[in-house]
């Protein structure tokens, strides 16, 4: 897919900046309320050619989720949900990126999870690039995109006693990233 762009993204490297970032989920839990969790642990760029396409590309070490038990964090790295063992990584490479004048964004990519590849689509906005107080610049973007984790190979689920079930199948990825533009 190529980069259809209403205004140019910056050219040059941007590294995440993993004090400012974030890289989230969240999925329906019980049938009743959103369960939240997030990646400590991640790594990402921005790179813009001189041509102007954009590429996104980011791994998070999966061992890195954290979530508020420890159990439910062992159950997770376990091999009914992510396996963190035999795959330690999640990763994620654009393959389009659109942007509008309003600053919205739309990023086509390649999500491996477990060893499953994927197309998925995020959408959100980008802003910037902005000199932050020591003069560096730096660029936002804010991401969210619904996959099927069962595509990912992400089946564990539990049936309950009045009908539905434990987990919902669509998980909701929050991506929040401050990248900062290399010398």
């Amino acid at each position: 897919m190529s980069t259809t762009a209403t205004q140019p993204v910056a050219t040059g490297n941007w590294t995440i900046d993993p004090i400012h970032s974030h890289v989230g989920f969240s999925v329906k839990h019980m049938v009743v309320a959103t369960f939240r969790g997030y990646f400590a642990e991640y790594d990402g760029a921005l790179t813009s050619s001189e041509d102007g396409t954009p590429v996104l590309k980011g791994s998070v070490k999966a061992d890195s989720i954290v979530v508020k038990d420890e159990n439910l964090a062992a159950h997770l790295k376990s091999p009914d949900f992510f396996d963190t063992a035999a795959y330690p990584e999640i990763s994620f490479s654009s393959t389009g990126l659109s942007l509008g004048e309003d600053g919205s964004v739309e990023v086509d990519g390649d999500l491996t999870i477990k060893g499953n590849t994927h197309r998925v689509t995020a959408r959100g906005t980008l802003s910037g690039p902005h000199a932050d107080v020591a003069g560096n610049d730096k660029i936002g973007v804010d991401l969210e995109a619904v996959i099927d984790r069962r595509e990912f190979g992400l089946e564990w689920n539990a049936p309950l006693p009045k009908g539905g079930f434990a987990l919902d199948n669509d998980v909701k990825l929050e991506i929040t990233l401050e990248l900062v533009k290399e010398a």
